[in-house]
Formats: structure tokens, C-alpha cells, sequence
């Protein structure tokens, strides 16, 4: 499409630009051509439209990608048009009020930006606990009693900050805004009240128990039951356990995060546990049922006859269990061939009576097997 300059060129930046780049350069150019800053300037007033335009097609990804393939032509086959231009200056206040927030108090004209009334009910922060656990517990699951501080409402002023019997007023710098406005030239300068501190009212009387804050600190402790199968970065949700409500506000909720504690014997891959076995070679060409170690004690494992060293051989059902449903994984054992460090004469003598009959060429008595350490 001719005659439309490119959006890259528009903001200043490189095609493969990250979105935090794009907003940066993007909010630049807003400040430098705003309305505020440049009345009467029909010039500047276009490249605020210019720039707003390519801002919104670079920072929506699906509308960038469509841009990068077809460029301006993505935006009007099929009659579709519209994306990435802005006829009216209002409209872009409306649809980029966030960005101008940071800088201008608010929309345009430097209205400013409205601020939360301390006596507003509202929710409670959600909050993050790391539990702890081990191996075994993955296996068993488990109900485990963990602690934490929080705040909650203050009882005494429900939450208020004002002593019984007193009121929480109107703050009479702001006038209740949270915000004092500052012109200077063509900007409206928005700033924190410093009476209120954005709260927006003020209290002559504070409570005594929350020393007018409103808020108390609380110790918590909850039971928590940890399902089996769980794995290092499982988060459990627990419903309205985080810190408290504001003014009557329900409560966040309590997010736990699993950590599997390193196990000395078995490594975890999945459901499926792995770990290291030294065999006896005589088991591992003879065949052989023999003890092994598991996470919750001990269990039979059938040797294969011929068993090679490096081979694994598989404990099945003792593995862990798992989140999505009622079967349990499996143990492989690494096999490592064991040697015996000296071998007594009877043992000797048999072996060399083998070497003998497959005719393999051995050394005089007291050779390998004495140094074999």
C-alpha cells in the first residue's frame, strides 16, 4: 500500500524489537507530539496519530505477525482495514489510557486517575507458601500442619483505622481524589496527596490496637493434606487461606508450592524411579531373585539370567504414584557387575576348571584375581 510509511521506521526501532522496546519507543514519541504539549499544532498532532497507529498493530502479536508477512496490504484485503490507524485523538486516549497514565495523570487533558478508597471493601491478596517434603511422602501423600504470618482486618475498628466512636473523613487537600494536580505549561502534573497518601480520607482519631492502619498482623496455622504423586513445583490451591479481606472483602487465597526433597539412593524421572545396583557376578550370569532397596523398604527383584553390566533391570509398581490416576510407576536398577576383592581357593579352583573346558587362556594361580582390588 503506497504512500504509508513504515510502522518500524514510525516507532524507531528494529523489526525484531521485544514488546517491552516497542512501548518504550512508542511512549516516547506520545509525550514528545501530545495534544497537551503541542496545541494548535496540527503537525504533531498527526504524528500522534501516526505513531498510535503503528503502536497498535506492533503491540498486538497476531496483528505484527500479519504485518511483518503482507504489511500494509494485511490490513486492508478483503475491505477489512482499520488496524493500525486512529482518525480521532480521543480514541486513542480510550484505547492507550493505561500508557498515558504513567505520564499525563490520566486521559487527555491530564485528567487524573481515581484512587482506591480505603473504605472500599476488597479482596485480600493471594499469598505463597514452599512446602517440603520427602521422597516417601510423594508415595504416601500426607497431611502436614504449616505456618505463616499474614494481616487481617483490625477487630476493634473493622477495619476503619478510626477509633471507636470517631470517623474517617474526606481528605480536604485532594478533596477526596488521593491526587493533588500540578499544571505546568501544557501538562497536568498528577502526584500522591501527601496529607491522605493516596487513601483518599484521612483519620484524626487513630485505633489504638492497629495504630490507625486498619490492618493487624495474624500467625496462621492450617492442616493441609498433600496428595501422592506430587512433584517439585506442584502448586496447590487452597481457597480463602491467604491474607485477609479489606472492609469486609473476602479473603486471597493460599498457593503452596511443592518441593521434593533430593533422595540419597533414587533418582526421579516422571513416575519411574532410577538407581544404582551392584550384582554379584555370579548372579548376574546365573540368574537370581534378590532383596533390593525401594523408598518404603525392600522388595524382590528377579535377575535375568545373562544379565549384562550396564544392563537396567525393571522392579515394577514401586515406583511413584501418579497425580492423573490410580497406577504407580516403575524402579529401574542400573546393574553394575561386583567382583569379589580376593577369591577363595575352592571358588578359584572352579573357575579355572570353566576356563579350561570353554579353552580360555588364564593366568598361573595367584595372578588376577589377587590383584584385583
Amino acid at each position: 500500500m503506497a504512500g504509508k510509511r513504515d510502522y518500524y521506521e514510525i516507532l524507531g526501532v528494529e523489526k525484531g524489537a521485544d514488546q517491552d522496546t516497542i512501548k518504550k519507543a512508542y511512549r516516547k514519541l506520545a509525550m514528545q507530539f501530545h495534544p497537551d504539549k503541542n496545541p494548535g499544532n496540527k503537525e504533531a498532532e498527526e504524528k500522534f496519530k501516526e505513531a498510535a497507529g503503528a503502536y497498535e498493530v506492533l503491540s498486538d502479536t497476531q496483528k505484527r505477525a500479519q504485518y511483518d508477512r503482507f504489511g500494509h496490504d494485511a490490513f486492508t484485503r478483503g475491505g477489512g482495514g482499520g488496524a493500525g490507524g486512529f482518525t480521532d485523538v480521543e480514541d486513542i486516549f480510550s484505547h492507550f489510557g493505561d500508557i498515558f497514565g504513567d505520564f499525563f495523570g490520566g486521559g487527555m487533558g491530564g485528567q487524573q486517575r481515581q484512587r482506591r478508597n480505603r473504605n472500599e471493601p476488597r479482596r485480600g491478596s493471594d499469598l505463597r507458601y514452599v512446602a517440603e517434603i520427602t521422597l516417601k511422602d510423594v508415595i504416601t501423600g500426607l497431611e502436614k500442619e504449616i505456618e505463616f504470618d499474614t494481616d487481617k482486618n483490625c477487630e476493634e475498628c473493622k477495619g476503619t483505622g478510626a477509633e471507636k466512636g470517631s470517623q474517617v473523613s474526606t481528605c480536604g487537600t485532594c478533596g477526596g481524589s488521593g491526587q493533588v494536580v500540578r499544571q505546568q505549561g501544557f501538562f497536568a502534573m498528577a502526584s500522591t496527596c501527601p496529607t491522605c497518601h493516596g487513601q483518599r480520607t484521612v483519620i484524626k482519631n487513630p485505633c489504638k490496637p492497629c495504630k490507625g492502619k486498619g490492618r493487624v498482623a495474624e500467625h496462621r496455622k492450617i492442616r493441609l493434606n498433600i496428595p501422592a504423586g506430587v512433584d517439585t513445583g506442584t502448586r496447590l490451591r487452597v481457597a480463602t487461606e491467604g491474607e485477609g479481606g479489606y472492609m469486609g472483602g473476602p479473603p486471597g487465597d493460599l498457593y503452596v508450592e511443592i518441593r521434593v526433597k533430593p533422595h540419597n539412593h533414587f533418582e526421579r524421572r516422571g513416575d519411574d524411579l532410577v538407581a544404582e545396583l551392584s550384582v554379584p557376578y555370579v548372579q548376574m550370569l546365573l540368574g537370581a531373585e534378590i532383596e533390593v532397596p525401594t523408598v518404603t523398604g525392600k522388595a524382590k527383584l528377579e535377575v535375568p539370567k545373562g544379565t549384562h553390566n550396564g544392563d537396567n533391570v525393571k522392579l515394577v509398581g514401586e515406583g511413584l504414584p501418579s497425580l492423573r490416576g490410580n497406577r504407580r510407576g516403575d524402579i529401574y536398577f542400573h546393574v553394575e557387575v561386583q567382583f569379589p576383592e580376593k577369591l577363595h581357593k575352592d571358588e578359584e579352583k572352579l573357575l579355572r576348571e570353566i576356563a579350561k573346558a570353554r579353552g580360555l587362556n588364564v593366568t598361573s594361580e595367584g595372578g588376577f584375581f589377587s590383584k584385583k582390588k
